[in-house]
């Protein structure tokens, strides 16, 4: 999400994962009741202040909303308590998925490329990376609509005065003509299209790179990828240096985790840092400071320029190491192992999107209403996990998804085929967990094997039922309901 140097704030923190404690999630806070007439008074300020100057009326006028969202207030006083730790934030954000993506897009947009580099010095595998991490190469673009979002945090809580502006440039994208009112959507904050462009980033950096005289972030693949290469050429990039290296630390190698300290390879190589695989330092990188994410135990970096230029794409280090380590496994071509050479300092390291999956259908099946299976472990799969960890016995009840309770809930299963006569409709290759006896569906079916159909929506012995599949839900009045969910929907 790109952030202009002033916003890249505490407010975007919980979105990010920045810090490395790891504890229960606090609940969200309920949203806010906001006036409306109180919202409209501050619209028709908004109209006639100097943030709005260029604003014309009808423009104004036009996409004016006729209503706060309290959501967007809610999302900004959101502060959870659960954070990840790096290893689950980079797992999530670089998986095999997400790099063999990568590798299609390399390959789709390859011309494209080659024609950004050539004119913007950025190396098309860090274009990639940030294309990866910003919206996964397009696939995830935020679905709140700006004008609501911006005019809200414009009027209503705290940083009124940033969003003001945020939101009058807003206005300006469109009254130029470069993307259609439709199209913009985005995060609550305001970040929108295929690299997530503040409006202010976007008037200041985007480029109509395919010359059809519109800069359209949002469904211009061209577009999008070149305003990136241009916003990080504009913070220094430095044609033909790599971000850096992981590297190994020597025998008993005391020094601090500080990226901004930079100094000669030269001096690295004399204080007896190598390669992570144990080969000399390389010549190709001028001056690099030394980054420890997770302290001297675990994967150690030199991180040069154009790992400052990540960060300043959004001020996270995590989120700077997501995007080079991205773009290294799109370079080399290989998903095989998405891991640094150097083990986390932990015995339960992160997961997968697919794991996630694996583990939200895992928790449907077992009756905890979380919504969908999407592969995000937000609040509602946290506070399932957590209900399950208790109904276990496991102690602390963290809430985590690691690989721990990843191998605890499908550990919790059978391996035998479901027979045809399975009335809740899983698909044959299933395997549905072994309740546990604080598990009010799981008691439900110990005490009924067999549900007769009353109705045609459930499958029948005698009825195909692979296409058919049921999710198991207690609800807050305690009745275990079967909700259907068809495969593929």
């Amino acid at each position: 999400m790109r952030m202009t140097p002033l916003s890249t704030l505490s407010l975007l923190t919980a979105a990010i994962g920045l810090s490395f404690a790891s504890t229960a999630q606090a609940a969200r806070p309920p949203a806010p009741d906001l006036s409306n007439s109180e919202f409209q008074q501050c619209l028709d300020n908004l109209k006639n202040s100097s943030k709005f100057r260029g604003v014309d009326s009808y423009t104004f006028n036009n996409y004016r909303p006729s209503a706060p969202d309290p959501s967007v207030i809610q999302s900004l006083n959101y502060q959870p308590e659960f954070q990840k730790d790096v290893w689950d934030y980079l797992s999530a954000l670089v998986d095999k998925e997400r790099v063999e993506d990568g590798i299609r897009a390399k390959r789709q947009w390859s011309d494209t490329l080659r024609q950004i580099e050539s004119r913007y010095g950025v190396k098309a595998e860090h274009v990639l990376g940030v294309w990866g991490v910003e919206s996964n190469f397009g696939q995830t673009l935020g679905k709140k609509p700006l004008f609501e979002s911006l005019a809200t945090l414009s009027c209503f809580d705290r940083r009124q005065s940033y969003f003001q502006g945020e939101f009058a440039n807003a206005l300006k994208i469109v009254q130029n003509g470069d993307i259609a009112p439709s199209d913009m959507t985005g995060s609550w904050a305001g970040a929108f299209g295929q690299t997530q462009f503040m409006p202010s980033t976007f008037l200041e950096l985007a480029v109509d790179f395919d010359g059809d005289g519109r800069r359209d972030l949002v469904n211009n693949v061209p577009d999008a990828l070149a305003s990136t290469a241009n916003f990080l050429d504009n913070r220094g990039y430095r044609t033909g240096e790599p971000w850096g290296y992981e590297v190994k630390l020597p025998d008993g190698y005391w020094a601090a985790s500080n990226r901004k300290d930079k100094k000669s390879m030269s001096h690295w190589r004399n204080q007896g840092l190598t390669l992570a695989n144990g080969s000399p330092l390389p010549y190709d990188l001028n001056r690099a400071g030394l980054l420890l994410p997770a302290g001297k135990n675990g994967p150690a970096f030199l991180v040069g320029k154009n790992f400052d230029t990540f960060y300043s794409y959004n001020a996270s280090e995590n989120y700077a190491l997501a995007i080079a380590h991205l773009s290294d496994l799109i370079t080399r071509e290989d998903s095989s192992k998405t891991d640094f050479i150097t083990a986390w300092p932990t015995d339960d390291p992160g997961i997968s999107r697919q794991q996630a999956k694996d583990i939200q259908q895992a928790l449907l099946n077992a009756g905890y209403d979380i919504g969908g299976v999407d592969g995000i472990i937000g609040d509602n799969t946290r506070t399932a996990i957590q209900q399950y960890q208790t109904s276990r016995g496991i102690f602390p009840a963290d809430g985590r998804a690691g690989q721990k309770f990843h191998r605890l809930i499908m550990g919790n299963t059978t391996s035998h085929r479901v027979q045809e006569s399975n009335h809740y409709g899983q698909p044959a290759n299933s395997r549905p967990l072994t309740p546990a006896p604080a598990d009010r569906m799981g008691q439900l079916i110990q005490q009924q094997t067999t549900i007769t159909p009353s109705t045609p929506s459930y499958a029948s012995p005698n009825q195909p039922s692979s296409n058919i599949r049921y999710r198991r839900v207690v609800g807050n009045d305690g009745v275990t309901r079967l909700i259907r969910v068809d495969e593929g929907s």
